[in-house]
């Protein structure tokens, strides 16, 4: 089965569905990256696709990447240095926790849009969506190998 096809189109549409809501919240933008195997350290791999994504390019630094590797059953939130500026360590982590028991329950779509729409609730507080924010990066999910 191809990666593509691991959601279903009302998965998906969940996923997108959460994205806006959460950037109606926030000028954050967030993107979610599906693959089946996570080549080399989670964290690393999820750095090397927000580059590959070019979600460096925004003009507040405040890109927000959900990285999930199916086969291997890794996930991570990793923010822009926009993000990681304002807000204290440990910032992802609930969020993570909250995703994660989604995911053991194998809901992976409930998961992802659970924790966006927090993203984006928490997010609000340090980057709060302007009358004037435009929608810098694509909200569709990419999806790997």
């Amino acid at each position: 089965m191809s990666i593509k096809n691991f959601f279903s189109e009302t998965g998906k549409q969940e996923i997108l569905d959460a994205i806006k809501k959460a950037e109606q919240n926030t000028s954050g933008e967030i993107r979610v990256h599906i693959e089946s195997k996570c080549k080399g350290e989670t964290l690393d791999r999820a750095s090397t696709i927000f580059n590959q994504l070019k979600m460096h390019k925004t003009e507040l630094r405040n890109g927000v990447l959900f990285y999930v590797s199916i086969d291997d059953r890794k996930f991570a939130i990793l923010g822009d240095a926009g993000i990681n500026a304002k807000v204290p360590d440990g910032f992802w982590d609930d969020i993570t926790t909250m995703v994660i028991s989604k995911f053991q329950n194998n809901e992976y779509a409930v998961g992802l849009a659970s924790g966006i729409i927090e993203a984006g609730n928490q997010l609000k507080k340090h980057f709060p969506h302007q009358s004037d924010d435009i929608n810098e990066l694509s909200d569709d999910i990419s999806f790997g190998e």
